[in-house]
């Protein structure tokens, strides 16, 4: 993706990747976890759809699980970027754009499914945090201070508490595959965030 990250990225080995190929792998990837699940994705199904030799993949990614990082990263920094200038407003916005990611777009489907396979893999769940969470966390923790320095926002909360009420009722209702209701991020807003009347 275009846009620049904060996000570390794992050093790779091998030769210089050619990005049409790059960006041919990431499609198929999310494409088949949407299609097939995280159980059924393999390197060789991947490959087959990208058009790549499974060798060339081995030697860009060891896993498919960093395959799957690189498109959720990617992804979510150039669909769901973190406001830089917050105001209680962006931070609803965000937050229903978080939910239509989860719900809508494939690369939502990546997170959940990492999330729930980081459950049982301890280093899918080092390499997630590492990778993804703790660095869009730090942008979020970022987004708050900013909010709160500003007179916007006033949460009760510290920060990583106010983010996990924020994003928590969403995550459940998306692993759980219910909807998500009217008013709900309104509402984890008016009571978590208590914005500044205007």
């Amino acid at each position: 993706m275009p846009a620049t990250s904060s996000q570390p990225r794992r050093p790779r080995s091998g030769s210089r990747r050619d990005e049409a190929a790059r960006l041919a792998v990431l499609h198929a990837a999310d494409d088949l976890l949407v299609e097939h699940g995280f159980g059924a994705l393999t390197v060789e199904a991947i490959a087959r759809r990208a058009g790549v030799a499974k060798q060339t993949i081995y030697r860009w990614w060891p896993s498919k699980v960093e395959i799957l990082l690189d498109t959720l990263i990617e992804d979510s920094d150039k669909r769901l970027p973190v406001p830089e200038n917050p105001t209680a407003q962006s931070i609803s916005g965000y937050l229903r754009g978080f939910a239509r990611f989860l719900s809508r777009d494939p690369a939502g489907k990546v997170l959940l499914a990492l999330i729930a396979e980081a459950q049982h893999h301890p280093g899918t769940a080092k390499s997630f945090h590492e990778r993804y969470l703790g660095p869009r966390r730090a942008q979020e923790r970022a987004m708050l201070s900013r909010a709160i320095d500003a007179g916007e926002i006033s949460p009760s909360l510290g920060p990583d508490a106010t983010m996990d009420a924020l994003v928590g009722p969403i995550v459940y209702r998306a692993l759980t595959g219910a909807s998500m209701p009217r008013g709900l991020v309104d509402t984890l807003v008016e009571d978590l965030l208590r914005p500044r009347s205007r």
